[in-house]
């Protein structure tokens, strides 16, 4: 786009008469004064933000990976370890694969209800190991845990909402139709329960724990084909990482020549 000038010339000069020419000669010369003196060069732009992966168009930015490590706090996997730059993109890549599906999908059978979420809160507020130091229950220490990990209210109930719809979400696609048999479920129990037991220490019977066996390798199958899911979600998807220090290390005797940025 051309730059209108705001300096008007030729005839506004030309037409000046008595102390209006000396007038109009003198700013002319101020302007061309101002012309010649050399110009401080513009300070350079700054990048407040910046693209660092796409996800079948889905874009994720630099600042998306600063909240997830700010957000990680909330899960008690990390077990107060700080989560990566390059970890906390691994993990916005699955959430935009698995989002999409569920967008494709029924999006409203896997939304959780607002008392779901609540209920998920007041657990993570008792619960929750970095939380329980800070008292989180009480209203006074839930304010200063969120203000010390940089938190909103709004932000830590929407990323619980995500947390649920996922769980909800896998177990109703990956659940149903699995079926453990009383064998495993013994095995299990003699394999795998019983070894836990010191000699002489007093051990359930088996019919009192094998509602809990059940659930164990119930979710146990659900987590094996959530996972062969996810990952050929990602082969299948457009998945390009554009920032290439958070590639991820090529698996052992992978080609060293696989082009940068294919799809994982």
């Amino acid at each position: 786009m051309r730059r209108r000038s705001l300096i008007r010339t030729g005839p506004a000069c030309a037409f000046a008469r008595g102390g209006f020419l000396a007038l109009c000669l003198a700013g002319a010369s101020a302007l061309t004064a101002r012309a010649q003196t050399p110009q401080v060069p513009a300070a350079q732009p700054v990048v407040l933000d910046s693209v660092v992966a796409v996800v079948n168009r889905h874009v994720i930015l630099s600042s998306d990976l600063d909240e997830e490590i700010r957000l990680s706090v909330l899960d008690p996997n990390n077990a107060g370890q700080t989560l990566t730059r390059a970890h906390a993109l691994e993990q916005l890549i699955s959430r935009a694969l698995i989002e999409q599906q569920i967008r494709q999908q029924d999006a409203q059978a896997a939304m959780p209800t607002p008392a779901e979420v609540d209920a998920r809160l007041a657990e993570v507020r008792k619960e929750l190991p970095a939380c329980v130091h800070e008292k989180c229950a009480t209203d006074a220490g839930w304010a200063a845990f969120l203000a010390a990990h940089d938190l909103s209210p709004g932000r830590v109930t929407a990323y619980l909402r995500y947390r649920l719809e996922i769980l909800n979400f896998i177990e109703q696609r990956f659940r149903p139709g699995i079926r453990i048999p009383e064998q495993q479920i013994a095995a299990y129990y003699n394999d795998t329960l019983l070894p836990q037991y010191a000699p002489g220490e007093p051990v359930p019977p088996l019919k009192q724990v094998a509602p809990r066996i059940e659930e164990i390798l119930l979710q146990q199958q659900v987590n094996a084909l959530f996972d062969d899911w996810l990952a050929n979600l990602r082969k299948e998807g457009d998945v390009e990482v554009l920032d290439s220090s958070l590639e991820p290390a090529p698996a052992p005797g992978a080609p060293e020549n696989a082009p940068a940025g294919a799809n994982q």
